[in-house]
Protein backbone atom coordinates (compact mmCIF):
# COMPACT_ATOMS: atom_id res chain seq x y z
CA UNK A 1 0.00 0.00 0.00
CA UNK A 2 2.91 2.34 0.74
CA UNK A 3 4.33 1.75 -2.76
CA UNK A 4 0.94 2.54 -4.28
CA UNK A 5 0.72 5.81 -2.36
CA UNK A 6 4.23 6.77 -3.57
CA UNK A 7 3.22 5.97 -7.17
CA UNK A 8 0.15 8.20 -6.86
CA UNK A 9 2.24 11.05 -5.41
CA UNK A 10 4.75 10.76 -8.26
CA UNK A 11 1.91 10.95 -10.81
CA UNK A 12 0.46 14.03 -9.12
CA UNK A 13 3.91 15.66 -8.94
CA UNK A 14 4.14 16.00 -12.73
CA UNK A 15 0.69 17.61 -13.05
CA UNK A 16 0.28 21.35 -13.43
CA UNK A 17 -1.58 22.68 -10.37
CA UNK A 18 -1.76 26.26 -11.66
CA UNK A 19 -4.19 26.55 -14.62
CA UNK A 20 -2.65 27.52 -17.93
CA UNK A 21 -5.87 28.97 -19.39
CA UNK A 22 -6.98 31.68 -16.96
CA UNK A 23 -9.84 32.80 -19.23
CA UNK A 24 -11.40 29.33 -18.93
CA UNK A 25 -11.92 29.74 -15.15
CA UNK A 26 -15.22 30.67 -13.54
CA UNK A 27 -16.17 31.28 -9.93
CA UNK A 28 -17.95 28.39 -8.22
CA UNK A 29 -20.37 29.10 -5.37
CA UNK A 30 -20.61 26.54 -2.58
CA UNK A 31 -24.17 26.18 -1.24
CA UNK A 32 -23.10 23.72 1.48
CA UNK A 33 -26.11 21.44 1.02
CA UNK A 34 -28.66 24.20 1.54
CA UNK A 35 -31.67 25.24 -0.52
CA UNK A 36 -32.32 28.73 -1.88
CA UNK A 37 -34.13 29.48 1.41
CA UNK A 38 -31.00 28.65 3.42
CA UNK A 39 -32.41 25.44 4.91
CA UNK A 40 -30.28 22.29 5.10
CA UNK A 41 -31.50 19.75 2.52
CA UNK A 42 -28.37 17.55 2.51
CA UNK A 43 -26.62 16.86 5.81
CA UNK A 44 -22.88 16.54 6.46
CA UNK A 45 -21.86 19.24 3.99
CA UNK A 46 -20.21 22.57 4.71
CA UNK A 47 -16.95 24.47 4.57
CA UNK A 48 -14.46 23.24 2.00
CA UNK A 49 -11.68 24.91 0.07
CA UNK A 50 -12.61 27.56 -2.49
CA UNK A 51 -12.37 26.26 -6.04
CA UNK A 52 -12.70 27.71 -9.52
CA UNK A 53 -14.44 25.76 -12.24
CA UNK A 54 -12.54 24.86 -15.43
CA UNK A 55 -14.79 25.13 -18.49
CA UNK A 56 -14.49 21.85 -20.39
CA UNK A 57 -15.15 21.73 -24.13
CA UNK A 58 -18.55 20.16 -24.87
CA UNK A 59 -17.02 18.83 -28.13
CA UNK A 60 -19.81 20.25 -30.28
CA UNK A 61 -17.18 22.16 -32.27
CA UNK A 62 -16.26 20.09 -35.31
CA UNK A 63 -13.16 20.09 -37.52
CA UNK A 64 -10.77 20.88 -34.67
CA UNK A 65 -7.06 20.10 -34.93
CA UNK A 66 -4.84 20.93 -31.98
CA UNK A 67 -1.79 20.03 -29.90
CA UNK A 68 -1.66 19.21 -26.18
CA UNK A 69 0.11 22.03 -24.31
CA UNK A 70 -0.32 20.84 -20.71
CA UNK A 71 -1.94 18.17 -18.55
CA UNK A 72 -3.43 19.67 -15.40
CA UNK A 73 -5.09 18.80 -12.13
CA UNK A 74 -8.77 19.71 -11.84
CA UNK A 75 -10.15 20.14 -8.30
CA UNK A 76 -13.74 19.69 -9.49
CA UNK A 77 -13.36 16.23 -11.08
CA UNK A 78 -11.46 13.00 -10.48
CA UNK A 79 -9.90 12.87 -13.97
CA UNK A 80 -7.06 15.04 -15.24
CA UNK A 81 -7.65 17.63 -17.94
CA UNK A 82 -5.55 18.68 -20.93
CA UNK A 83 -5.22 22.15 -22.46
CA UNK A 84 -5.17 22.07 -26.25
CA UNK A 85 -4.08 24.75 -28.73
CA UNK A 86 -6.07 24.98 -31.97
CA UNK A 87 -4.09 25.06 -35.23
CA UNK A 88 -7.02 26.39 -37.24
CA UNK A 89 -7.64 29.55 -35.18
CA UNK A 90 -5.10 31.92 -33.66
CA UNK A 91 -4.96 32.14 -29.86
CA UNK A 92 -7.74 29.60 -29.43
CA UNK A 93 -7.35 27.14 -26.55
CA UNK A 94 -9.71 24.73 -24.84
CA UNK A 95 -9.80 22.21 -22.00
CA UNK A 96 -10.59 18.53 -22.56
CA UNK A 97 -10.78 15.50 -20.27
CA UNK A 98 -7.42 13.77 -20.71
CA UNK A 99 -7.28 10.05 -21.59
CA UNK A 100 -4.78 7.60 -20.16
CA UNK A 101 -1.25 7.78 -21.70
CA UNK A 102 -1.86 11.21 -23.27
CA UNK A 103 1.34 13.31 -23.39
CA UNK A 104 2.28 16.91 -24.04
CA UNK A 105 2.86 17.41 -27.77
CA UNK A 106 0.30 14.83 -28.93
CA UNK A 107 -2.05 15.83 -31.72
CA UNK A 108 -5.79 15.93 -30.92
CA UNK A 109 -8.53 15.99 -33.56
CA UNK A 110 -12.27 16.54 -33.11
CA UNK A 111 -14.76 15.98 -35.90
CA UNK A 112 -15.93 13.56 -38.57
CA UNK A 113 -12.50 13.56 -40.23
CA UNK A 114 -10.62 12.47 -37.09
CA UNK A 115 -8.70 9.18 -37.11
CA UNK A 116 -9.08 6.30 -34.64
CA UNK A 117 -6.31 7.50 -32.32
CA UNK A 118 -5.97 8.13 -28.60
CA UNK A 119 -7.88 11.23 -27.49
CA UNK A 120 -9.58 11.88 -30.83
CA UNK A 121 -13.30 12.68 -30.77
CA UNK A 122 -15.55 11.63 -33.64
CA UNK A 123 -19.09 10.36 -34.31
CA UNK A 124 -19.84 6.83 -33.16
CA UNK A 125 -20.69 5.90 -36.75
CA UNK A 126 -16.96 6.18 -37.59
CA UNK A 127 -15.77 4.14 -34.56
CA UNK A 128 -15.30 0.36 -35.02
CA UNK A 129 -17.02 -2.11 -32.71
CA UNK A 130 -15.10 -3.23 -29.62
CA UNK A 131 -13.28 0.12 -29.19
CA UNK A 132 -12.82 1.56 -25.70
CA UNK A 133 -14.38 5.03 -25.53
CA UNK A 134 -15.27 7.67 -22.95
CA UNK A 135 -17.13 10.98 -22.69
CA UNK A 136 -20.01 9.47 -24.65
CA UNK A 137 -22.54 12.11 -25.72
CA UNK A 138 -20.44 14.53 -23.62
CA UNK A 139 -22.34 13.14 -20.63
CA UNK A 140 -21.43 9.51 -19.83
CA UNK A 141 -18.15 7.89 -18.67
CA UNK A 142 -16.21 10.92 -17.46
CA UNK A 143 -14.89 9.72 -14.07
CA UNK A 144 -11.25 8.76 -13.49
CA UNK A 145 -10.23 5.34 -14.84
CA UNK A 146 -13.60 4.55 -16.42
CA UNK A 147 -14.33 3.48 -19.99
CA UNK A 148 -17.22 2.27 -22.14
CA UNK A 149 -17.16 -0.21 -24.98
CA UNK A 150 -18.95 -0.06 -28.31
CA UNK A 151 -20.46 -3.53 -28.67
CA UNK A 152 -22.97 -3.29 -31.53
CA UNK A 153 -23.99 -1.00 -34.40
CA UNK A 154 -26.88 -1.05 -36.86
CA UNK A 155 -28.26 1.37 -39.46
CA UNK A 156 -29.44 4.06 -37.05
CA UNK A 157 -28.38 3.20 -33.49
CA UNK A 158 -25.63 1.54 -31.51
CA UNK A 159 -25.32 -0.25 -28.18
CA UNK A 160 -22.65 0.81 -25.71
CA UNK A 161 -21.69 -1.00 -22.52
CA UNK A 162 -21.07 1.70 -19.90
CA UNK A 163 -18.58 1.46 -17.06
CA UNK A 164 -21.47 0.61 -14.69
CA UNK A 165 -22.22 -2.51 -16.76
CA UNK A 166 -25.48 -1.14 -18.15
CA UNK A 167 -26.06 -1.30 -21.89
CA UNK A 168 -27.58 1.83 -23.42
CA UNK A 169 -28.65 2.69 -26.96
CA UNK A 170 -27.34 5.85 -28.63
CA UNK A 171 -27.83 7.32 -32.11
CA UNK A 172 -24.87 6.97 -34.44
CA UNK A 173 -24.45 10.75 -34.77
CA UNK A 174 -23.45 11.05 -31.08
CA UNK A 175 -19.78 11.70 -30.40
CA UNK A 176 -17.33 9.83 -28.19
CA UNK A 177 -13.61 10.02 -27.44
CA UNK A 178 -11.18 7.15 -28.02
CA UNK A 179 -9.38 5.82 -24.94
CA UNK A 180 -9.71 5.35 -21.18
CA UNK A 181 -10.10 8.25 -18.75
CA UNK A 182 -6.85 9.25 -17.02
CA UNK A 183 -5.94 9.10 -13.31
CA UNK A 184 -6.94 5.45 -12.97
CA UNK A 185 -5.36 5.19 -9.49
CA UNK A 186 -7.75 7.73 -7.99
CA UNK A 187 -9.74 5.06 -6.12
CA UNK A 188 -6.60 4.16 -4.13
CA UNK A 189 -6.20 7.65 -2.65
CA UNK A 190 -6.55 7.69 1.14
CA UNK A 191 -7.70 10.81 3.00
CA UNK A 192 -5.48 9.94 6.02
CA UNK A 193 -6.98 12.60 8.29
CA UNK A 194 -10.27 14.30 9.12
CA UNK A 195 -8.96 17.67 7.95
CA UNK A 196 -8.72 16.48 4.36
CA UNK A 197 -12.42 15.58 4.43
CA UNK A 198 -13.18 19.12 5.58
CA UNK A 199 -11.20 20.48 2.62
CA UNK A 200 -13.50 18.43 0.37
CA UNK A 201 -16.66 20.00 1.86
CA UNK A 202 -17.46 16.92 3.98
CA UNK A 203 -18.58 17.38 7.60
CA UNK A 204 -18.31 14.55 10.14
CA UNK A 205 -21.06 11.95 10.59
CA UNK A 206 -21.99 11.00 14.16
CA UNK A 207 -23.52 7.61 14.98
CA UNK A 208 -27.04 7.69 16.39
CA UNK A 209 -26.12 5.35 19.31
CA UNK A 210 -23.51 7.89 20.43
CA UNK A 211 -26.14 10.64 20.85
CA UNK A 212 -28.59 11.46 23.60
CA UNK A 213 -32.23 10.34 23.39
CA UNK A 214 -33.32 13.90 22.62
CA UNK A 215 -31.12 13.96 19.50
CA UNK A 216 -31.72 10.53 17.94
CA UNK A 217 -34.08 7.54 18.43
CA UNK A 218 -31.03 5.28 18.88
CA UNK A 219 -29.52 7.50 21.58
CA UNK A 220 -29.29 6.91 25.32
CA UNK A 221 -29.33 3.67 27.28
CA UNK A 222 -26.60 1.66 28.94
CA UNK A 223 -26.07 -0.79 26.09
CA UNK A 224 -26.00 -0.58 22.32
CA UNK A 225 -29.11 -0.15 20.23
CA UNK A 226 -30.59 -3.28 18.62
CA UNK A 227 -33.70 -3.91 16.57
CA UNK A 228 -35.18 -1.72 13.86
CA UNK A 229 -32.96 0.99 12.37
CA UNK A 230 -34.52 4.45 12.46
CA UNK A 231 -33.65 7.78 10.91
CA UNK A 232 -33.09 10.83 13.14
CA UNK A 233 -36.77 11.69 12.50
CA UNK A 234 -38.09 8.32 13.71
CA UNK A 235 -38.79 6.76 10.30
CA UNK A 236 -37.63 3.25 9.44
CA UNK A 237 -34.59 2.98 7.12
Amino acid sequence: MVKVQKTIKNCIKFLHKKPLLKFKLRGLKNNSGRSKCGKIVCRHKGGGQKQRYRIINSEKKLNFNGIVTSIEYDPNRTANIASIYNFNEDNHYLYKIAPKHLKIGDIIKIGANAEINLGHTLPIAKIPEGTYIYNVFAKFTKAAGTFSQLIEKNTYNCKIKLSSGNIKTFPLKCTATIGIVSNEHHFLVSLNKAGKSRWLNKRPTVRGVAMNPVDHPHGGGEGKKSGNRLTPWGKSC
